[in-house]
C-alpha cells in the first residue's frame, strides 16, 4: 500500500455489494437507484443515491420538473453533459461536467434540474444527505463549483483525487464545507496496479461508487467492479489496490442516529412534521 498508510488503522473491508435497481424518476428520466429502495432504504446519513447515465435522448431529456424538498440535503455531482437548475427564489445555473452542486434544502424549496442538452451522453449523480434535527428548518443554501474550482491532488503514478469534501492523507481539503456530517467526498482516479489509501472517521457510513475498471478493497481483497456500489465495513482507513485503470467515488459521512419520517420530497423527525410539510408547500409557504 502508499507509504500513508500505517498499520495502526483499522482497515475497512467491503461489506456489501450492490448493482442497484433500475427505475425512473422526475418526467421519466431512467436511472439506477443504489440507495433509497426497499432492499437498502438508507445508510444513515445517506437516504438515497440515483446515478443516471443514457445516451439516448428519450431517457432523460424530460428532466426533473419543478418539485420541492424540505429537511436534508441533495449533491449533484455530473460526469458527462450538462444540467440546468432553477429554483423559486430567483437561483438559477448549469452543473456541467466534473461539477458539483451541494444544495441544502433546509425549510424548503422548490426547484427545476433540466438536461442543458438535446443529445449526447449524460451522466452523473444525485445523493441525498439528511440533515440533523436542529438544522432541517434552516435557511435555504447553494455551495456549487465547476470542475475548474474543485481541488485536485496529482499522484505520482499518473493518477488524481478531485477533493469534493473532506481531506486527503496529504492534506488535500475539497470545497465543500459541510458541519453537519463532516462528509468527506472524492472522485479517485488511478491506473492499473495501483494502491490507494485514505483514513476517515472510524464513526463514519461510508461507500464507494465505481465509475469504471475494477478494485481490490482491504485486506480481504475483495472485488468491486463498473457500476457497482460497495458499502464498506467500520473502520479508520480503506485501502484499494487498481486490477486496472480505474475511477471510483469515495463516500463517507457522520450518521446522525436520528428518527427519519420521510415521504416523497421531504424528510422530517416526526409525522407531525412531515404533515407540517406537505401543509406548507399547499399554502405556497416554501
Amino acid at each position: 500500500m502508499n507509504n500513508d498508510h500505517q498499520n495502526n488503522y483499522d482497515d475497512r473491508e467491503l461489506a456489501l455489494v450492490t448493482s442497484g435497481q433500475p427505475c425512473s424518476d422526475g418526467a421519466g428520466v431512467q436511472l439506477t437507484r443504489f440507495i433509497g429502495h426497499k432492499k437498502l432504504t438508507m445508510l444513515d446519513p445517506f437516504l438515497l443515491l440515483d446515478v443516471f447515465q443514457s445516451d439516448k435522448q428519450h431517457e432523460y431529456i424530460a428532466g426533473f420538473p419543478s418539485h420541492p424538498h424540505r429537511g436534508f440535503e441533495t449533491v449533484t455531482y455530473m460526469l458527462a453533459g450538462h444540467m440546468r437548475h432553477k429554483d423559486n427564489i430567483g437561483n438559477e445555473g448549469v452543473i456541467s461536467a466534473n461539477g458539483i452542486q451541494w444544495m441544502t434544502a433546509g425549510r424548503g424549496i422548490v426547484h427545476a434540474e433540466m438536461p442543458e442538452q438535446e443529445s449526447g451522453l449524460l451522466k452523473g449523480l444525485q445523493l441525498w444527505v439528511n440533515l440533523p434535527k436542529e438544522h432541517k428548518m434552516t435557511t435555504p443554501h447553494y455551495q456549487e463549483f465547476s470542475a475548474e474550482k474543485i481541488t485536485v491532488e496529482k499522484r505520482e503514478d499518473g493518477g488524481e483525487i478531485k477533493v469534493i469534501s473532506g481531506k486527503t492523507n496529504k492534506g488535500t481539503t475539497g470545497v465543500i464545507v459541510n458541519n453537519y456530517v463532516k462528509p468527506t467526498f472524492m472522485q479517485v482516479t488511478l491506473p492499473a496496479n495501483a494502491n490507494f489509501s485514505q483514513k476517515l472517521s472510524a464513526a463514519d457510513n461510508a461507500f464507494i461508487f465505481m465509475i469504471f475498471g475494477s478494485i481490490c478493497i482491504g485486506n480481504t481483497k475483495k472485488k468491486l467492479s463498473e457500476n457497482q456500489l460497495g458499502i464498506l465495513t467500520d473502520g479508520t482507513a480503506v485501502n484499494v489496490c487498481s486490477n486496472t485503470a480505474t475511477s471510483f467515488l469515495l463516500i463517507s459521512a457522520a450518521p446522525l442516529n436520528e428518527p427519519v419520517v420521510r415521504a416523497g420530497p421531504f424528510v422530517m423527525n416526526t409525522k407531525t412534521e412531515l404533515m407540517q410539510a406537505f401543509s406548507d408547500l399547499q399554502n405556497n409557504c416554501f
